[in-house]
């Protein structure tokens, strides 16, 4: 069916329409994206598709947006099969998707955002006629976003709400959301899925959400799809499946390390201590400003936060990547500097974002990469720099075998590692010596369950073994899982700190925002 006929029915652009796939297959060359995937969202419905990464859920939206075409399949909206081509197909149908990366322009207002967003944008805008409009269609929407404001100006909040309501202003109906919370705190998550949720309820949109977050899935969808490896796995329920239904649809039959049990310690002395620690941006402008905190022997400290409030920042200064202003960071009441001689000396380790881009050589061997703390060293060099390739292998393999890497070959290149294996293959290099401090930033971020529940594990035996942990994550569930004690960076500084069983999700939530 067409596009015309489509939205030549009446009441086609104020109602919530259904949307279903029909056998729905794409390859890439030899490898199958999607195989033979038929979902159905029913109209009004709020429904969460699943799966971990590389499953297909990517794929198969962009599919439903136009963006592939795919090999075999349907798309049947409102029970018509419609042909979408490209995404202005999918905008005519009502069909709209928010990106987890914002795609608002920062130097224009939100309400030149809205505007020019539009298929009939005037190349002269009639600001008289068009802001009582506006205002007109704010007074009709469920969250509120300052209309004369920069985009730029806006807390990603904000944004992300402005995103929605460009949707919902274009008339689209049937909204995709690929993980819409990452930039949000717990509060501003629940008010913008609660809101979406009372808006399908009412028959005026159908939502179908991409998450990885089983309790914002049992809070606020009413159904769910899961993929896994391009097929599909399962389908249900929302609130009648259990969480542990849900992940074995996921995973299938992956055997998932149980995660090391906490030790109770007692008090001990602090191990790394950071003084009032100030750093700038690339524009001259302060990234991190008088943090101050301090890590004990045997502790996790999980530092939680909206992305872009000076985590990245602080964790490339620890690194010595970005260079400090002011400031000392000291280890066991002894002055730190980020560099290699003292990385060793006080046996700090870590785990950086993106690990493949931060802490690894990408073409180089797997062995090679687990050498770079050790490679200067006997029984890997004589002399201080003959290198010798046997106990390097020897040690990559001993290492591959105790952390479960997946690799072909300890002289495969890194690169060619999935993103859980990189990360197993770092960590483990990482974790080979006598740790003292270790150091890690968003461990998990796109990982699949058993690389999750390895990694989470390895994490807790060291802080079991004596080590001082500091956990940076954007992920709050994991900090809460892990930590200690929490501290918040908002405005890059630390604005609260607490132990973990002296907090909760909601007061985390309002200092995140500045509150």
């Amino acid at each position: 069916m067409s596009v015309a006929e489509i939205l030549s029915e009446p009441e086609v652009a104020t109602r919530a329409p259904s949307l279903e796939t029909l056998g729905m297959t794409k390859t890439f060359g030899q490898f199958t994206a999607l195989d033979d995937v038929s979902i159905k969202v029913e109209s009004g419905s709020f429904h969460a598709l699943l799966g971990e990464n590389g499953a297909g859920k990517s794929t198969l939206v962009k599919c439903i947006m136009g963006f592939y075409t795919a090999a075999r399949g349907t798309v049947m909206l409102d029970g018509h099969e419609v042909d979408i081509h490209s995404p202005r197909d999918a905008r005519d149908l009502g069909i709209g998707m928010v990106y987890q990366h914002f795609t608002l322009v920062p130097c224009l207002t939100a309400a030149e955002n809205l505007v020019i967003s539009r298929a009939d944008a005037p190349s002269v805008i009639d600001w008289k006629t068009e802001i009582p409009k506006l205002e007109a269609f704010m007074d009709r929407m469920p969250f509120k976003v300052r209309l004369d404001v920069p985009v730029s100006a806006l807390s990603a909040g904000e944004k992300q709400k402005l995103e929605i309501l460009k949707l919902l202003y274009l008339e689209q109906r049937f909204l995709i959301l690929d993980e819409p919370t990452s930039v949000l705190t717990p509060g501003e998550a629940d008010e913008v899925l609660g809101l979406l949720g009372e808006m399908a309820r009412r028959g005026e949109v159908t939502v179908l959400m991409i998450s990885h977050k089983f309790r914002e899935v049992k809070a606020f969808c009413d159904s769910f799809t899961v993929l896994r490896r391009g097929k599909l796995t399962g389908a249900g329920d929302a609130q009648a499946a259990s969480v542990a239904e849900m992940s074995r649809m996921m995973i299938g039959d992956t055997e998932i390390r149980e995660r090391a049990e906490r030790e109770k310690r007692n008090e001990s002395h602090a191990v790394l201590e950071l003084a009032g620690l100030m750093a700038e941006d690339e524009e001259g402008r302060p990234a991190i400003d008088k943090v101050n905190l301090k890590v004990r022997a045997g502790e996790i400290v999980g530092i939680a936060g909206v992305s872009g409030n000076g985590q990245s920042a602080l964790v490339e200064v620890l690194a010595g990547q970005r260079p400090l202003n002011d400031g000392r960071i000291f280890i066991n009441e002894k002055p730190f500097e980020p560099k290699r001689s003292d990385f060793d000396r006080f046996k700090v380790f870590g785990l950086p974002e993106e690990p493949l881009k931060n802490a690894a050589v990408p073409r180089m061997s797997v062995a090679e990469n687990m050498a770079f703390r050790a490679f200067d060293k006997p029984p890997m060099a004589s002399l201080g720099w003959w290198l010798s390739p046997g106990p390097m292998r020897r040690k990559a393999q001993e290492l591959i075998e105790r952390y479960r890497v997946k690799t072909t070959s300890p002289d495969s290149p890194i690169e060619d590692l999935s993103g859980g294996n990189v990360q197993r293959a770092v960590l483990a290099r990482e974790l080979s010596g006598e740790v003292d401090v270790l150091i890690v930033a968003n461990p998990c971020f796109g990982l699949d369950f058993a690389s999750v529940a390895e990694i989470r594990s390895q994490i807790m035996e060291q802080r079991n073994r004596g080590a001082a942990v500091l956990l940076v994550s954007e992920d709050l569930d994991e900090v809460l899982e892990l930590s200690d004690r929490v501290a918040v960076m908002s405005g890059g500084t630390i604005s609260y700190v607490s132990p973990i069983e002296e907090t909760d999700r909601n007061t985390i939530g309002r200092h995140m925002a500045g509150h």
